[in-house]
């Protein structure tokens, strides 16, 4: 057990990533409801998406192939974690939690597990609750995931939602660092749940709220108003960076990569013009995977890792928001 009275840092040991292997391109939407490859890219910046097809992959699977890849970067074994958390709103169930199944397929037990909800901010909210738990000396390492499945939740008969959306995992590896400035140096963690019903997912006719516009989506079925949820999006994605960069003290100059949920092209180009942000500062993966919700900037993480964006000593910052409606926000020093 860590001394919790000395002062330690956070350091990302290891990322890993998983997609199914089927790949629904518009074209393929297309060909099941009235639509275009060009309708779609203009709207959202997507040109294919992956999801769940066969019974051997499931929003359990990809987590554990996620935190597997994680755990080799790392060059760590699953018995080193004393926690896992993974954040999804897809899970097969809720008890038991699928954090607690990924244990013991990886062989972590008798580490702690989790899961939590947060929409597209689960693993953001997941990254900041692992860094302030082993800053607090009571962990030393700690698995997170973000995923969900989100092929599982969307009505491919109705094109205005089930168009954005795809399936895939992202998961990091986090350890106590003795440089107490590695990890998180600002991090926010919010929602406004009197605006749940901009995006949620109705399971009875009584968890449909007052007064709501009539739909064609079914039931057990994500329901989204795209204006409500873009104009949140928009705004939110503007000032948690500004809010990050003014508490923090940081330029944008200062930051090299923006690892941000990839929710809509449109949505991202926004933030970079009012923002100022450099293209190249800015990963984008939605034309590859669609939004994939809570796995999205897990995902988005592992691939600038595998590119060798993240230099030990550089400043990244992370931001999400989703349903609930929830934000969240990390600046880290790597």
């Amino acid at each position: 057990m860590p001394d919790p009275s000395l002062p330690c840092g956070v350091r990302i040991a290891g990322t890993g990533s998983a997609v199914p292997k089927k790949v629904l391109t518009n074209e393929d939407l297309a060909g099941m409801m009235d639509t275009s490859d060009e309708w779609i890219r203009q709207r959202t910046g997507i040109g294919e998406r992956r999801i769940c097809s066969t019974d051997d992959e499931s929003v359990f699977t990809l987590q554990c192939r996620a935190i597997r890849g994680a755990l080799d970067d790392a060059g760590m074994k699953g018995s080193d974690l004393d926690l896992i958390i993974a954040a999804s709103v897809t899970s097969e169930m809720t008890c038991p939690s699928n954090a607690c199944r990924v244990a013991t397929e990886i062989d972590a037990a008798p580490a702690g597990a989790f899961d939590i909800v947060a929409a597209c901010s689960g693993f953001v909210y997941a990254l900041n609750l692992a860094d302030s738990l082993i800053r607090s000396g009571r962990h030393r390492a700690i698995g997170v995931i973000g995923c969900d499945a989100m092929s599982k939740a969307v009505d491919y008969e109705e094109r205005t939602v089930s168009v954005l959306f795809g399936d895939a995992a992202g998961s990091a590896i986090l350890v106590r660092d003795d440089d107490p400035l590695k990890g998180s140096i600002f991090q926010t963690m919010e929602a406004d749940g009197s605006s749940w019903p901009s995006l949620y997912l109705p399971r009875k006719e009584s968890d449909v709220p007052p007064g709501s516009t009539e739909t064609s989506i079914r039931m057990g079925k994500l329901r989204m108003d795209g204006r409500d949820v873009y104009r949140f999006a928009v705004s939110k994605f503007k000032n948690v960076i500004k809010e990050a960069l003014k508490a923090t003290d940081l330029k944008v100059d200062d930051v090299s990569e923006f690892v941000c949920h990839q929710s809509n092209i449109r949505i991202i180009e926004s933030a970079k013009e009012k923002l100022g942000l450099p293209d190249d500062k800015v990963y984008v993966n939605i034309d590859r995977y669609g939004n994939t919700s809570a796995g999205s900037v897990g995902l988005c993480l592992d691939e600038l890792n595998k590119a060798g964006r993240l230099v030990e000593g550089e400043t990244i910052v992370l931001v999400a928001f989703g349903g609930g409606l929830t934000w969240a926000s990390s600046v880290w020093n790597l």
